[in-house]
């Protein structure tokens, strides 16, 4: 009976020795799948930021090469008002409606209102580029002006699958031609 007792004890004190020990072992794993993690996402925040700047160089080239005087903001939308407007500045949640040319910086024409039509949205509810959201609401109805969006504000990474590549700056030249 005393031997029956000794191995009971010994067989529950080995599998709780084994319980913990493989709990420590799985910390370990999911500590180092962390840190691996953490660096993975830091290298790729690093290489997202160079090439940010490399794009945000070569607008600034352009900008400077145009001799055009832009307004640059914090996200990197660069504007300028090219004819002054009297109307309404747009707000969040209005119907913005828009004539426009999209053009890469290279000059070729992607898009037109003279061949889509005009375009209308909601500001910063519909599922436009981000810097039109932010872009229009510099503008006052009446007002025409050219915005260039780097990639991160216009079509990213993919493009639109269509007419503008991937991780391409956009110039929009617009018209606000109504604010509801």
């Amino acid at each position: 009976m005393i031997v029956r007792n000794y191995y009971f004890i010994a067989l529950v004190y080995g599998t709780t020795l084994l319980a913990l020990s493989c709990g420590n072992d799985k910390e370990k794993v999911t500590h180092k799948t962390d840190i691996e993690s953490k660096e993975f996402k830091e290298k790729l925040v690093d290489a997202n930021k160079i090439y940010v700047k490399k794009e945000s160089d070569e607008i600034d080239q352009y900008v400077k090469h145009k001799g055009w005087e832009m307004i640059t903001t914090g996200s990197g939308l660069r504007y300028m008002i090219t004819q002054k407007g009297k109307g309404a500045v747009p707000q969040t949640e209005q119907t913005v409606r828009l004539n426009f040319n999209v053009k890469l910086l290279d000059g070729t024409l992607c898009y037109s209102s003279d061949s889509t039509g005009v375009y209308e949205f909601i500001v910063d509810k519909s599922s436009v580029e981000t810097g039109l959201h932010e872009g229009v609401k510099y503008l006052h109805v009446g007002d025409k002006a050219t915005f260039i969006l780097p990639s991160h504000l216009a079509y990213g990474l993919i493009g639109d699958e269509k007419k503008i590549p991937g991780r391409a700056s956009v110039l929009y030249e617009l018209e606000l031609l109504s604010v509801k």
